[in-house]
């Protein structure tokens, strides 16, 4: 019943598409808002941007959307900054950017679980990294889970050879083995193992759920107009849901958005929990949201991100996603 009331909406609407880097997507009508969103190509980062192109909710909700895919959050930050992208993606390492006042979060994605450390066959303990060439994409969630396996093995970025690096570069590095280790995430990871099976995973996410939430978020520009903001919420929302009673289908968005197999997506899907709108306003009532921002503040004034932890409710407003 959801999909077809989402369809119906659609179909009164307008009809609306996004392409995987630059592609306009609307209506054609006069009233239809244009604004730019940005995303990363895994499941966290891309499948509700690929729900809201399957059931047309740009158009139904009036919005005129151009898609540009990223690498990572700290560069959405920037395109932000330069007033070259209106909303983003971002992962929990990021989340000090908008702290720090350079975004606005608007809404809340899902609990990842996607993040390693990673080394060589031969190393099997996070001691073993001392004096190793480590690389790391700084200020993700790369940078984040590197910096708390160090600290769990009783290490500093100075007991490493810390190497700041892409994405991108971080992938061909590891597989020609130039360097030892790297904080890093899957899907990517994956890529590695192709021409590194033997991989060993020395950290994970999920080693530090004790005591740390590690969750994904939209971010807004911080000029962007309440209406528009509101407008894009509102398409979240509905594609969250969509994505919580249609997963398979919902790999499958994925996994043609951004070229890749089914199998690799619903991997990717495993590596995270997804919140749907209900969960996430009983999340926003109950001060749990509040208290996982804060814990990710306290993590960045310790790794030096930022001066003090701010209030989240100075960059998160938890009553303009629930309306």
């Amino acid at each position: 019943m959801k999909r077809r009331a989402l369809l119906s909406a659609a179909l009164l609407a307008g009809v609306a598409a996004c392409g995987d880097t630059e592609s306009g997507s609307g209506s054609g009508e006069k009233s239809s808002e244009k604004v730019t969103f940005g995303y990363i190509a895994d499941f966290n980062g891309a499948s509700l941007l690929a729900i809201a192109n399957d059931q047309k909710l740009w158009a139904a909700h009036g919005l005129e959307v151009s898609a540009k895919v990223f690498t990572n959050g700290p560069l959405q930050i920037t395109a932000m900054q330069a007033g070259d992208l209106d909303y983003g993606y971002l992962g929990p390492g990021a989340v000090w950017l908008p702290a720090s006042g350079k975004a606005k979060i608007i809404a809340l994605n899902s609990l990842g679980n996607a993040d390693r450390v990673i080394g060589q066959a031969g190393i099997t303990d996070l001691s073993q990294l001392k004096g190793k060439k480590v690389g790391v994409p700084e200020g993700t969630s790369g940078d984040m889970i590197l910096t708390l396996a160090l600290k769990k093995a009783g290490l500093t970025n100075a007991d490493i050879k810390r190497t700041p690096m892409d994405a991108a570069t971080i992938v061909t590095a590891f597989g020609a083995g130039q360097i030892d280790a790297a904080g890093f995430w899957y899907p990517a990871i994956s890529t590695i193992k192709t021409r590194k099976p033997d991989l060993v995973e020395l950290a994970k996410d999920s080693d530090f759920a004790d005591t740390m939430a590690f969750p994904t978020a939209f971010i807004g520009r911080n000029e962007v107009a309440a209406d528009s903001t509101a407008k894009v919420i509102q398409v979240l929302r509905a594609a969250m849901d969509y994505r919580a009673a249609h997963l398979d289908e919902t790999v499958k968005l994925v996994a043609a958005l951004n070229k890749q197999s089914e199998d690799a997506v619903r991997a990717d899907a495993a590596n995270s929990r997804m919140l749907d709108s209900k969960t996430l306003d009983g999340y926003t009532a109950d001060g749990t949201i509040t208290k996982w921002l804060t814990g990710l503040g306290d993590y960045f004034v310790g790794a030096g991100k930022l001066p003090s932890n701010p209030d989240p409710a100075t960059y998160y407003s938890g009553a303009g996603f629930t309306k």
